[in-house]
């Protein structure tokens, strides 16, 4: 768990016992409150960590290794290609906030782009510096996730896989992003799509461009897929993609898979001299209120990362404990009713 007082110089570390004569609880209870057990009420696990946080209790990682054998770590992995300024500091944030109060600590541990993916899940199953993991951009058939299967590794993932795999996941449904933003470009009269799509080998990306390019298939639209970036690129680069592409006979709408790629392909698009909502409309998806106040007219729809962070932080603390999550999958799907621009 998360404590901040301190003991006084001196004086004796607080213990189990310390918290139980202090509630009126028995040790075992205040010890399963703790670990937030759910055999334990809110309320009695809500006196406890504040009683807790009050006496300065913390817990001995070392002995409780020596003990159980366990770390008390959850190892987030995230890709430094992530969007950092949006997507990801949400995901990081509502993973943190659902452990605390609980024995469970937070690592999180990058890889980039020149590494190989694997090698943090290596690392951490080897070392067994973790209890758990969580990670993201998952691919059609993950290397990792079968890794951690076979490994017996408890795990749970932002995102779906191909490969006929059991095991907890939240993920948002990126086919009905694609479809419904399309939908909402042809109420515009919009009929060339221009899509910033995820890199092609996360499986989030087959999703979206699938979902966009039938349902653009079916309007008679063109759907035209960015070859040059992907929205993990860079803003400058997808900057300078959308001036160069839109600079000739443009197309009249996008769709953007990142804030960043949104907001850069915006720039670009009015660096070649068009006009947002007159010229062109574009369409992204973000977890923090951030694009109506650069452009109004841009259509936006919340992916709620906030949800999706608790559900994995918890999804993984159930298997580490061997007991059963509230729910092993989950899946946000988006309404047209979602999708609205700032005017």
């Amino acid at each position: 768990m998360t404590e901040s007082p301190l003991p006084l110089v001196g004086a004796e570390r607080p213990t189990l016992k310390t918290i139980a004569a202090a509630t009126g609880l028995a040790i075992a209870t205040v010890s399963r409150a703790l670990k937030d057990a759910p055999d334990i009420g809110e309320e009695t696990k809500r006196r406890v960590r504040e009683t807790a946080l009050k006496l300065g209790y913390r817990q001995n990682r070392a002995a409780v290794r020596l003990r159980t054998g366990k770390t008390n770590v959850i190892a987030l992995l995230l890709s430094t290609e992530s969007d950092v300024m949006n997507h990801t500091s949400k995901l990081l944030y509502s993973i943190a906030d659902a452990l605390r109060g609980t024995a469970y600590h937070l690592v999180v541990m990058p890889f980039f782009r020149d590494q190989d993916p694997m090698d943090p899940v290596r690392y951490i199953v080897e070392t067994e510096s973790a209890d758990g993991i969580i990670l993201n951009q998952t691919k059609p058939d993950d290397p990792r996730i079968r890794y951690m299967t076979e490994h017996h590794i408890p795990f749970a993932t932002h995102g779906r896989t191909d490969m006929g795999l059991d095991h907890p996941y939240f993920d948002y449904d990126n086919e009905s992003f694609g479809r419904l933003a399309v939908q909402a470009l042809a109420e515009r009269q919009r009929r060339h799509v221009y899509m910033i799509a995820p890199p092609r080998n996360h499986m989030y990306a087959r999703h979206m461009i699938m979902g966009a390019s039938q349902e653009a298939a079916a309007r008679g639209m063109r759907f035209e897929l960015a070859d040059g970036v992907t929205s993990d690129s860079s803003a400058d680069d997808i900057e300078a993609d959308i001036a160069r592409r839109f600079s000739r006979t443009a197309p009249d709408a996008i769709i953007a898979g990142s804030t960043t790629g949104a907001i850069a392909a915006v720039a670009g698009a009015e660096s070649a001299g068009l006009r947002i909502g007159q010229d062109f409309d574009v369409v992204s998806k973000e977890a923090i209120r951030l694009l109506h106040r650069f452009r109004k007219e841009m259509i936006v729809v919340n992916e709620d990362v906030a949800r999706a962070g608790n559900f994995l932080a918890r999804a993984v603390m159930a298997a580490i404990e061997g007991r059963a999550p509230d729910e092993g999958q989950a899946l946000e799907v988006p309404q047209a009713s979602d999708f609205r621009t700032g005017n």
